[in-house]
This record gives C-alpha cells, sequence and structure tokens, in this order.
C-alpha cells in the first residue's frame, strides 16, 4: 500500500518550495531536508529515496505552479521575447534585442535540458538523502559568498544606441542597436540581449549544477552572470527567465506520474500546494527582483552555510 500525504504536509511543502526554488538556496535540498529534521511520519511520507514513494510527483506538479507564476510575473517580457522568436522564425534574422534575447534563452537552455535527461535519476538516487545534501548545500553557499568576494564588476555598458536615421538596425548575434527605451524592464532585456552565445552557454551549463541537492538552481546562475560581469539585477532576471521554460518543461515532462492510478489519493493535497507553491514563487519573484537591485547573495550564503554545516552535523551524529 503506498504512503499518503497529508493535506497539511502538501501546504508546508509547497509554502516551501514556493520560496526556496527561487531564492539561491536549493529548492530540492530544502525538500530533502525539512522532512528528515521533522522525522516521523514527515520522514517517511516525505521521502524521496522510499520505493513508490509519491513525493516526487507531489513536487513535480509544485514546480509547474512555480513555473505559472514566473510566466504570470514575466508576461510582458516573454510577449517581446515569443514575438521576436516567431519574427526570428518567418525572417531568418535577429532584428531586435527582444528576439536575440529569445534565441539566447533557447540556447542557455540546452545544456541543461541535455544533463537532466541524461543525470538526473542517477544523481536523485544516489545523492538524494539528508547527508549528501546537506553538504551540497553548505557547498551552495560557499559558491555563493566566493562569487560576491572575488566579483570583478566590469564597466557598464551604454542602454541603447540609435543609428543615425533615428530607426532601429538589422541585428546579427553580435551587435544590439536599438532607440532609448526609459522602461527599467526592457532596457534590462537589451542588456541581457548583448550577451555573447558563449557567455549565455556558460551561464545555461551552470544550471547543472542544480542536479545536486543542495545547490540552487538561481544561485548557479547569478553566480555565473556575476563572473561574467553581469549586474546582481540582470544576472536575477535572467536566471528567472531562463528558470521559467526549464523548469517548465521539466514538469510537463513529468507530469503524467502525479496521474497515475496509484497517486490519485494525492492529487487533492498536490491542487493543494500547488496553489501555496504558486502564490508564494509569485511574491518571491517580485521580492527578489527588487531586491537584488541593491542588495547581494552574503546573506543567503551565510544561511545555507549555516543550515548546510549545521544539518551536516546533525544527520552525522544522531
Amino acid at each position: 500500500m503506498r504512503m499518503a500525504i497529508s493535506y497539511l504536509e502538501s501546504i508546508i511543502v509547497g509554502a516551501l518550495q514556493g520560496v526556496s526554488e527561487l531564492f539561491p538556496v536549493s529548492s530540492l535540498g530544502h525538500s530533502i531536508l525539512l522532512p528528515a529534521w521533522v522525522g516521523g511520519k514527515w520522514a517517511d511520507d516525505l521521502s524521496m529515496s522510499a520505493k513508490d514513494s509519491p513525493y516526487l510527483a507531489l513536487l513535480v506538479a509544485m514546480h509547474v505552479a512555480t513555473a505559472a507564476a514566473l510566466v504570470i510575473f514575466f508576461w510582458r517580457d516573454w510577449v517581446r521575447i515569443l514575438r521576436g522568436l516567431w519574427d526570428v522564425a518567418l525572417t531568418r534574422q535577429i532584428r531586435t534585442p527582444e528576439a536575440r534575447l529569445g534565441v539566447l534563452l533557447v540556447i542557455a537552455t540546452i545544456p541543461v535540458g541535455v544533463a537532466g535527461l541524461l543525470l538526473e535519476k542517477i544523481v536523485r538516487h544516489y545523492l538524494g538523502t539528508p547527508v549528501p545534501t546537506s553538504i551540497f548545500l553548505a557547498i551552495n553557499g560557499f559558491v555563493l559568498l566566493s562569487a560576491e568576494i572575488m566579483r570583478k564588476r566590469e564597466p557598464e555598458p551604454e542602454l541603447a544606441f540609435a543609428s543615425p536615421t533615428g530607426r532601429t538596425t538589422d541585428l546579427s548575434m553580435e551587435d544590439t542597436i536599438v532607440l532609448p527605451t526609459t522602461d527599467p524592464d526592457r532596457a534590462s532585456d537589451v542588456r541581457l540581449s548583448r550577451l555573447s552565445m558563449r557567455d549565455v552557454t556558460l551561464i545555461g551549463a551552470a544550471q547543472i549544477a542544480a542536479l545536486f541537492p543542495g545547490i540552487s538552481r538561481s544561485g548557479s546562475t547569478i553566480v555565473a552572470g556575476l563572473f561574467k560581469g553581469m549586474r546582481h539585477e540582470d544576472a536575477a532576471r535572467f536566471a528567472f527567465l531562463l528558470a521559467t521554460p526549464v523548469i517548465l518543461a521539466a514538469g510537463v515532462l513529468k507530469m503524467p506520474e502525479l496521474f497515475k492510478h496509484e497517486n490519485h489519493a494525492i492529487l487533492g493535497p498536490a491542487l493543494a500546494g500547488s496553489v501555496v507553491a504558486g502564490v508564494l514563487s509569485y511574491i518571491s519573484v517580485k521580492f527578489l527582483t527588487a531586491y537584488f537591485e541593491t542588495k547581494t547573495l552574503t546573506p543567503f550564503a551565510i544561511y545555507c552555510l549555516v543550515a548546510g554545516l549545521g544539518s551536516l552535523v546533525w544527520f552525522t551524529i544522531r
């Protein structure tokens, strides 16, 4: 008989997912450590390593909710990006910053997509337990802190340049010439569109580290962006835009697991937890996009170091 997940368990996990997926602290790591810390029935019900556990199916539903929250928050950006990609498909040319940004997001998604298909099950099967997760969470904190200590900011580029005729010119993958804009979101998109194909491939590949429980997807992407000289707010914005198709695709790919006959008992709790995850994901991304305009990764780094090392000591000695 399969274990049942209660509404309370699902709602608490949904709240955890909604916050930790976008904060650079690893949602997967926290989804493993929380049940282990609580112990008892929670540890049994919410175990990824237990045979026939429905926990992973529950988390899949919550990831889809997080992706939906990101789509809603960035809907204006995605409308511009998808229009740009449609124009690329029709004209075979990249003529706007949004089109170029769309192409770059596609390129950046490829490394983690391939790695996820090849490695995810293996990594989670062997490392999805409290002790390895604690170690990776501490490593995540160390990497975040190191990025802030070692980061060398490059001179910020000019926002945009108009052509002599006052019109935008055709764009190549190496240049972006646009009319000046006062929209801060579009201004950020313009700066992001200037990234090179090599840079976005490396930044996208940084997400592969998040396959290891305890390593944050958004944290890895932001750190890679900072090392490329990006502003905190631009690195975070790119991380959230890049996470949207990755999380959504992974969720949709695994969603049939949730609707298997043996998982029907958790559909109600999964829906409740997903609603909570979606709402808190929206609040989280709203907070973080404002936070990174003036602040750094340091508080999250300290938290991960303390939580990771503390968990490692606890699960090792008990």
